[in-house]
């Protein structure tokens, strides 16, 4: 099933499949690398990814967790600049490998330009709002929001606990002792590289409050 807050209607996705070649991505496989000349886009149609920067001292933050209906590496095409992020599949994803010369037609030709630019502007301005926001919350709290954002439309967070206190702006023991408390009153279940939210309503309360309501 398609997120309906992508910016491609129906009948132009259909199209935009039809110029590019099936590909099928293990779990855990890179579909982007960061760093890699923008050669194609790819039309994410099942499964999902996680989108992860590294900085040159070597730290890895997770930027967003993308799902059915995104187009993969669009802005670097759309700009003629290497791969911003690394892309990895969360899950068994399926995909359309479009050229960069179809797919740059193809926005024209659509009149796709501006929505799309403006897609990428909302994208960013929407991360530096996020992370302005977790700053000045309270450990429990900035967990909670992190998990919900992550997790959506899915009660499974396809992020490992590193990745989940570095999205948090958490040192790693924070957000394992904030996940204990949350797995001891029955909000989350965790197992190896694995958070499934088992109690949405009371995870919902914490990112609201920063207070246990369980």
């Amino acid at each position: 099933m398609r997120d309906r807050s992508v910016i491609v209607e129906d009948e132009a996705w259909r199209r935009l499949l039809a110029l590019g070649a099936a590909r099928t991505f293990p779990p855990a496989s890179t579909l982007l690398r960061q760093g890699d000349p923008p050669t194609h886009v790819l039309a994410l149609t099942s499964g999902r990814v996680k989108v992860v920067r590294s900085s040159p001292d070597g730290d890895h933050l997770v930027l967003a967790v993308r799902g059915p209906g995104e187009i993969l590496g669009d802005y670097s095409v759309l700009g003629e600049d290497d791969r911003s992020a690394t892309v990895i599949a969360v899950e068994v994803c399926h995909t359309s490998v479009v050229p960069a010369d179809r797919f740059l037609a193809f926005v024209r030709s659509s009149g796709l330009e501006n929505d799309l630019l403006r897609h990428a502007m909302s994208r960013i301005r929407e991360s530096e709002a996020w992370r302005a926001e977790l700053s000045s919350l309270p450990a429990r709290t900035r967990l909670a929001r992190t998990l919900l954002r992550f997790g959506a439309p899915l009660p499974e967070i396809g992020l490992d606990q590193t990745e989940i206190a570095g999205a948090a702006g958490l040192a790693r023991s924070t957000a394992a002792g904030e996940l204990a408390y949350l797995r001891e009153h029955g909000i989350v279940r965790t197992s190896r590289r694995r958070v499934v939210i088992t109690d949405v309503a009371a995870l919902r309360a914490l990112a609201g409050s920063g207070r246990p309501n369980v």
